[in-house]
């Protein structure tokens, strides 16, 4: 049975190691990079301090590339018995390079390398989301170029309003990705500071050169307030998993809208079929079943952050082991968010428009505005031209729905979508992912010979 990282003069009841550990050795195969990362760095500090000899870094540092190695290929197993990646990581150098391998947890806290590996998958997790909100939004775009004069009815309280277009449609949840990929901006900005060094929440007595491991890392700064460092754990996965909440909601709505136009009795639009299941009696039946899990997908998403919330809302300062079980809803919000994400970029790049009955569904209620804005033009005010209206609405007749678009100018309307605002703000943040990429594959390359961490 491995050591414990806490290990002293007696053994753990089993059922309390069941208890403790639950599925902790499963889900640490994602934070294995994370914290060789964390210790690489961490063991170069050491010997930057004297505490290991250049000839003990050069072979611990082998032996963390080894288990680099050997996790990307899926080759380095966790045990139960190990509790986490952490001790299974100690155990291995230990194993394989003697007592060495029992020096590099010097200075350190099972807390903050725990706090540390999570801190680095979250920096990995915040580009990795943007990078495929990218994609999306990018095929959103070009899905409304496409499109752009393409009619559609407005709708208000599901009821038919005003005419629309397919791009003014589209661009709405485009352009709200958009401001959720600002967000990650700062997001990353909070997460880019090393926890490294605090320890169980207050530092110990040798000269850790924290702003040295945080710049190997390559965080822009270390988390100064030791304690803070502490009890920022769970508040930084809530930030991660609230913002995950944002993206769902969009696509939880725009998934509503898409089951109701890809009605029959709508027909607007046709989802791929690829992505569409079938039934077990009924034949003709072609279900909207990825749609329909998107907006289950959603409530799951918000209900990890709230479950995170529901866990730190009430601790006192200091470490609390209660921490330990918001490392699942973390990964568990990752994956699921990335998964609705791709699955939106698969269904917008194969999704097939029916012009025609667009077309036929700008019927004459869609113009009674128009009518009203035509009197107001004409000298009449608002009010009684509203009035007007409202009281002939048979008189009412419908134009040609691609002409009305022209008739939209101010900026943002379907006859003047400004697609490039979204398409600079786009190329804006993904300067910025491209600069935090390159910097993360520098750490992982010089720290770890591996190419990224793996997510």
């Amino acid at each position: 049975m491995a050591t414990k990282l806490w290990q002293k003069n007696y053994t753990l009841d089993l059922l309390m190691e069941r208890f403790t550990v639950r599925n902790d050795y499963i889900l640490d195969m994602d934070l294995v990079l994370s914290d060789i990362i964390g210790s690489a760095a961490h063991m170069r500090g050491l010997g930057k301090i004297g505490i290991l000899a250049s000839d003990e870094v050069a072979v611990l540092d082998e032996g963390l590339r080894r288990i680099a190695a050997l996790r990307k290929e899926g080759d380095f197993q966790i045990k139960p018995s190990d509790e986490d990646c952490h001790t299974a990581i100690e155990g291995f150098l230990t194993e394989h390079y003697g007592e060495v391998g029992k020096k590099i947890h010097t200075g350190r806290s099972r807390n903050d390398q725990v706090q540390t590996a999570i801190r680095i998958f979250l920096r990995e997790a915040v580009l990795r989301l943007s990078d495929s909100i990218c994609l999306l939004v990018s095929s959103m775009i070009g899905f409304s170029r496409k499109h752009a004069l393409v009619p559609m009815p407005g709708r208000t309280h599901m009821q038919k309003a005003m005419p629309s277009s397919v791009a003014l449609w589209m661009m709405s949840y485009a352009e709200e990705l958009v401001d959720e990929l600002g967000m990650a901006e700062n997001l990353y900005g909070v997460f880019d500071q090393s926890p490294l060094g605090s320890a169980a929440s207050y530092g110990t007595t040798l000269p850790l050169d924290r702003e040295y491991t945080a710049s190997l890392m390559g965080f822009s700064k270390v988390q100064n307030n030791v304690l803070y460092a502490n009890n920022s754990r769970g508040k930084f996965e809530l930030f991660f998993l609230d913002w995950c909440s944002y993206i769902a909601l969009t696509l939880s709505k725009l998934s509503q809208d898409l089951m109701l136009f890809t009605l029959p009795e709508f027909s607007y639009f046709s989802l791929p079929a690829e992505l569409c299941t079938g039934s077990s009696i009924m034949p003709q039946k072609k279900n909207p079943d990825g749609l329909e899990l998107a907006r289950s997908r959603t409530s799951l998403i918000t209900s990890l952050a709230d479950r995170v919330r529901g866990i730190i809302k009430s601790l006192p300062s200091g470490y609390n082991r209660d921490f330990q079980d918001t490392k699942e809803p973390l990964v568990e919000g990752y994956r699921a968010t990335e998964e609705l994400v791709m699955i939106f970029r698969r269904m917008i790049d194969g999704l097939e428009v029916d012009e025609e009955a667009l077309k036929e569904a700008c019927t004459s209620e869609l113009y009674a505005t128009d009518r009203v804005m035509e009197k107001v033009l004409g000298g009449g005010n608002f009010r009684d031209s509203y009035r007007q209206v409202g009281l002939n609405l048979s008189s009412v007749e419908a134009e040609d729905p691609v002409a009305s678009l022209s008739k939209r100018t101010s900026t943002g309307t379907a006859g003047n979508l400004r697609l490039d605002v979204a398409e600079d703000a786009l190329e804006a943040v993904e300067t910025f992912l491209g600069q935090k990429h390159g910097i993360l594959k520098e750490v992982y390359s010089s720290l770890a010979g591996i190419d990224e961490v793996i997510l």
